[in-house]
């Protein structure tokens, strides 16, 4: 089973009693980053990157505020009764280099797992397909227009995206052409039931299946469509625990589904004279094109190139050797024999040594035995402290777990802190650097992009999108480019700099401080769903200063020291940014305690 981009309970990921695992063998990482932490990726066998989904390619989603109840904000680290957002790109995925880039870092924090692409049929998907195949993915779904939420827009389920078999067909065609297919296992999905709708998909290419809607169906789901209001009928897609009460579902149901699909699938293979199920696939000699008399609309269509097969070996038409991916060359792989005491024992280790633009995703792999040893709480702060010198590449402390601090000296490129999990990050400038702080800019775009827990304090302007998606995660900096702080869903962000446009869009929990020295802020920040204050002066005040003197501490800052200095000044001159939703929720949560 597949989580879904929604996250999962941590209290699937260990065994019952009677040795029943209920957690999903695949972890969904998706543009919203719910739940992704490092304990929730290291308890996968296969990792799958949703790039879009078939019933509404292009399109994010929305839960509405009401459907997110206590659970589901724990498991997505927000705030009940706050609606939540998944933008629709990922904003680390600009290029397929960027998306070579994720699955290095999923690969990292948990080298044992297949990684998995899900692209959407459309035109041009081949193209696609070929660029995931060379960026190390092992495993492509292509996912039809008639599958996914029955939330998705009516719009979308209507008008967007194509069937299945056509982006298979194509995705088949360009990885075999090119010489890639062998390399990778191809999936597809999109409203299949039958046998037949299994070795028609195999012929055209696919060795694996998914099916949603006749599970669900065989579960008890009568197709209502209000997933998306939360009065589900008979229990399935909804929070509300008097309609839960009348889930009557078992696995057996789901399990005799399946049999009796399998069977369907033998009676196929039969009439095709084939016994093994390796041998259809690619076999579109096996298929013919009805002749399209029945409709006027259709009379004359050409299906040829549909079924067009390139001259190729049977073994190069579908998966047949393991894809390349080293991570030898990794910087963690040298610090894990140094920084074994730590994660066996629970020793305090100290490690320094140098590097380069090319070390990438340092930390994820430290990070993922420390979750796999160890589990969401990690190591005691402070545990194992790196120190680095020089200029590090992408994905700096991805999935950092707690109990790991890194320390730069230098300067880091995009993706800093990606899915920070509890972990710490200290970057400030080398000794030699004579530029000033506020006109230095330090790490790169999108950091701290989804991350659930721990600190991070730059000395230093961050690029664009700093903090995006952000869901738990402390942070200091100072500056950052557009976007920042952008569908915030927790966390604490200050800002003792300037900021660029569109400051906050999308952001619908946690606060950020930002100081504005120029009384320009609010031309800057997007006020379309925030408020602008000035700090509360009981809490606001003392969490800011609190920070502001760590900040100073763990990087020397003298714009941090300038400010302590002149606190009065200093204070008035800061901007409380607020989400109307988030005051809302907690304003309704502390009147549920008091009643």
């Amino acid at each position: 089973s597949n989580t879904g981009e929604g996250g999962e309970d941590p209290e699937r990921f260990k065994k019952d009693a009677d040795g029943t695992w209920r957690r999903s063998a695949i972890k969904q990482v998706a543009s919203a980053r719910f739940g992704v932490t490092t304990e929730y990726l290291v308890n996968a066998d296969e990792l799958q990157i949703k790039i879009a989904q078939g019933a509404k390619p292009g399109e994010g989603g929305q839960l509405p505020g009401n459907k997110v109840d206590a659970t589901i904000a724990r498991l997505r680290h927000s705030t009940p009764g706050v609606g939540l957002i998944s933008p629709p790109p990922h904003h680390d995925i600009y290029s397929i280099e960027d998306l070579a880039q994720l699955i290095w870092d999923l690969r990292a924090v948990n080298p044992q797992a297949r990684i998995s692409v899900k692209l959407v049929a459309e035109a041009g998907v081949g193209t696609v397909a070929a660029g995931v195949a060379k960026a190390r993915a092992e495993h492509i779904v292509i996912a039809g227009y008639e599958g996914g939420t029955g939330a998705s827009p009516l719009t979308a389920i209507k008008h967007a995206g194509v069937p299945w078999e056509l982006g298979l067909a194509e995705t088949q065609q360009v990885l075999v052409g090119h010489g890639l297919r062998s390399r990778v296992t191809l999936q597809t999905d999109g409203q299949m039931k039958t046998g037949r709708d299994v070795v028609v998909a195999a012929l055209l290419g696919a060795e694996e299946f998914a099916f949603s809607t006749a599970p669900l169906i065989a579960a008890g789901c009568v197709l209502m469509r209000v997933c998306h209001l939360n009065t589900c009928p008979v229990g399935i897609a909804t929070q509300d625990p008097v309609l839960r009460e009348r889930f009557a579902g078992r696995v057996e149901h789901v399990m005799n589904f399946m049999l009796f699909l399998a069977e369907d699938v033998r009676r196929w293979m039969a009439r095709l004279g084939v016994t093994r199920f390796d041998d259809l696939v690619g076999r579109t000699d096996l298929l013919r094109a009805q002749p399209a008399v029945d409709h006027w609309k259709a009379r004359g269509l050409d299906l040829s190139l549909l079924l067009h097969a390139p001259s190729r070996p049977a073994e190069e038409q579908r998966h047949s050797r393991p894809q390349y991916a080293s991570l030898r060359d990794m910087l963690d792989a040298e610090l894990l024999p140094r920084c074994a005491p730590a994660i066996e024992r629970g020793e305090n280790v100290r490690v320094s040594r140098s590097i380069r633009n090319v070390h990438r995703s340092v930390g994820a792999l430290l990070s993922g035995e420390v979750a796999r040893r160890h589990g969401a709480n990690g190591l005691a702060d402070g545990t194992l402290q790196i120190d680095l010198d020089g200029c590090a590449g992408q994905s700096f402390g991805a999935w950092l777990a707690p109990g790991i601090t890194l320390t730069l000296r230098g300067e880091a490129n995009d993706y800093v802190g990606k899915g920070l999990s509890g972990g710490r990050l200290v970057i400030r400038p080398p000794q030699r650097s004579r530029r000033r702080d506020e006109d230095n800019i330090i790490i790169g775009n999108v950091a701290l992009y989804g991350a659930t827990g721990g600190e991070a304090f730059v000395r230093g302007v961050a690029g664009e999108r700093f903090a995006v998606r952000n869901s738990g995660a402390v942070a200091v900096v100072e500056g950052v480019g557009d976007h920042g702080c952008e569908y915030m869903t927790g966390g604490t962000v200050v800002v003792i700099g300037r900021t660029g446009r569109n400051f906050g869009a999308g952001m619908s929990g946690g606060v950020a401080y930002v100081l504005d020295e120029e009384h320009s802020f609010t031309e800057r920040c997007n006020t379309t769903a925030l408020d602008l204050e000035p700090l509360d002066e009981r809490d606001d005040l003392a969490l800011v200063q609190r920070l502001l003197e760590r900040h100073e501490q763990l990087t020397g800052s003298p714009q941090a020291r300038r400010l302590l200095r002149n606190w009065r000044v200093t204070a008035a001159r800061f901007v409380k940014v607020m989400p109307e939703e988030y005051r809302r929720a907690l304003r309704d949560e502390r009147l549920e305690l008091v009643s």
